[in-house]
């Protein structure tokens, strides 16, 4: 047996031991609560820096703090800064600390404790996040919207500003995010790059140990700042790669946790309702909430194709009328979704409004109704169009092209690999395709920058030009009376439904599961799992 795999397991059954025969589910036998959950693609860094993708950002969650969190509702928090001003030109944000907050014991410090997180730190942070030479995947969300000379200033211990080039106000959102953590330049210094596997952060768990590609342990930090938190003494997470082997575990009290559907076990978990089968509640429960993910097809607006009849608004908007959106979700999604009706805002966001945002609902005789005024009645002469997708939405395009084909809409399924479609979406080499997008920050101004002209693709994928909501979009970005903003939200999704760029699919949603001794998981739009507050 290799030798650090043997020290790693031994490490195990002495401070978690937690599976198989023995004390109940996440019971050490010195009585110790460890939740265990299962990450099927590997982490690949606990530095922010590197917090990408759901994986690396679960993990410094657990691990580190920001400057304001968000709550289940996605409003604004406090965290390490107990309250924050920004000016009336909305372009100085100044955020005053808290005086308690301290940074996990490392021997990266002088005396092997941790020290109090001050001003400065986030200066040094949030200026590593922009350096050139980090490479940071999250450097565009501060460098395209801070000034470039002393962009974060120390006014003194517990006071921090962030200096923007102009209004900008979903910066409060961004700062939110895992990338924003703050860090120790002294364990920057101490370890470097081997801080992506000796992370100092704040946070309610402090590192443990991680053997790569099969566990990383966490505990219990005792000195957190937030009164009574945690209220578990580790995290435990696996890295197995088959999710019907780790839902097999969960179903095995193997796992606490597992988020996620697959067909293969999905129907065992499910009904078609979307509810809990009865077989398993008495074992789990399940959550499910919205995600801030948009689904869609989208449309090249500015498409050399010959006669495309996808440039006819006409069209456009009779496909969105010609399919069950309702059926699609219960038939393929367990009812895991909800149908995208209400515009390119997903439910979740504060300014979600069904009410006053009335999109698509399935109207076969109106898309036929379109579709002879655009001059293809029945669909005569109608040119066969192709959906590019790749395999994990073969179903839903399927689905979608069978119903279209009932009003005598002629498509095809193009298949191609993931890296192939955003390469063609990119280029602007696909006229209809299969998409996503889901937020970098909870504000509804990151789905409508999908369409605003002055981006390119990315974001602007369907080229979508309209000097109304050019002028709407940036406005918005001014206008810190949340109230005021979320109109012009209204407005703006009142003419994306009008021109059609997108064909609307779905909102997501959330599919977690945890064994019933679990209780106090969070549920939130972006699917972030918080873990302070659960208990075993």
């Amino acid at each position: 047996m290799n030798r650090n795999y043997a020290l790693f397991s031994l490490l195990f059954l002495i401070l978690f031991a937690a599976c198989g025969d023995g004390p109940p589910s996440g019971t050490t036998v010195e009585g110790k609560k460890v939740f265990r959950y299962n990450q099927p693609n590997t982490i690949t860094s606990l530095d922010p820096a590197f917090a990408k993708s759901q994986n690396n950002i679960w993990a410094v969650d657990h691990l580190f703090n920001g400057l304001i969190q968000l709550d289940e509702q996605l409003n604004i928090q406090p965290a390490i800064a107990k309250s924050w001003t920004i000016s009336e030109d909305g372009t100085t944000y100044t955020f005053t600390l808290r005086d308690d907050v301290f940074f996990h014991d490392s021997d990266a410090f002088a005396d092997g404790k941790g020290r109090k997180v001050i001003a400065s730190d986030f200066v040094y942070s949030f200026n590593r996040i922009i350096d050139q030479s980090i490479s940071s995947p999250g450097s565009w969300l501060l460098k395209g919207n801070v000034r470039s000379k002393d962009p974060f200033e120390a006014i003194d211990d517990q006071t921090f500003l962030v200096h923007l080039t102009k209004a900008f106000r979903p910066m409060l959102g961004i700062l939110t995010m895992q990338y924003c953590s703050v860090v120790p330049k002294e364990a920057i210094e101490k370890f470097g790059k081997e801080f992506r596997s000796k992370p100092v952060g704040t946070g309610p768990f402090q590192f443990k140990t991680w053997l790569e590609n099969q566990a990383l342990v966490l505990i219990k930090n005792e000195n957190y700042f937030e009164d009574g938190l945690p209220i578990l003494d580790g995290i435990k997470i696996t890295f197995i790669a088959d999710r019907k082997t780790a839902y097999l575990e969960l179903m095995n009290d193997k796992l606490d946790f597992m988020s996620g559907l697959e067909s293969s076990f999905v129907n065992e978990l499910l009904t078609t309702e979307g509810t809990i089968q009865d077989k398993v509640k008495d074992k789990l429960d399940f959550y499910k909430s919205p995600y801030l993910n948009f689904e869609y097809l989208g449309i090249n607006l500015k498409s050399d194709t010959p006669n495309n009849p996808l440039l006819k608004k006409e069209v456009r908007q009779a496909l969105n009328y010609a399919f069950d959106r309702k059926l699609m979700l219960k038939t393929l999604r367990n009812n895991v979704g909800k149908p995208a009706i209400s515009g390119v805002t997903p439910a979740g966001l504060p300014s979600f409004a069904p009410d006053q945002v009335k999109g698509y609902t399935y109207d076969p005789d109106k898309a036929t109704t379109l579709l002879k005024a655009a001059g293809y009645p029945n669909g005569e002469g109608f040119p066969e169009i192709a959906i590019t997708t790749n395999k994990d939405y073969m179903d839903i395009c399927t689905f979608i092209k069978r119903q279209w084909e009932d009003i005598g809409i002629k498509s095809k399924i193009d298949l191609v690999e993931s890296a192939t479609l955003r390469q063609m979406m990119t280029k602007g080499q696909t006229d209809l395709f299969r998409a996503s997008w889901i937020a970098d920050y909870p504000d509804a101004e990151n789905y409508f920058t999908l369409f605003y002209s002055k981006n390119p693709a990315p974001p602007n994928y369907t080229q979508f030009v309209n000097p109304a909501f050019d002028a709407m979009y940036e406005q918005a970005l001014k206008e810190n009376d949340d109230n005021k903003r979320y109109e012009l939200y209204h407005q703006m999704d009142k003419i994306i439904i009008e021109e059609a760029p997108v064909v609307f699919l779905y909102y997501d949603e959330t599919a977690l599961f945890a064994n019933n001794r679990v209780s106090g998981l969070s549920k939130n739009a972006i699917n972030l799992l918080s873990l302070k507050r659960v208990s075993k």
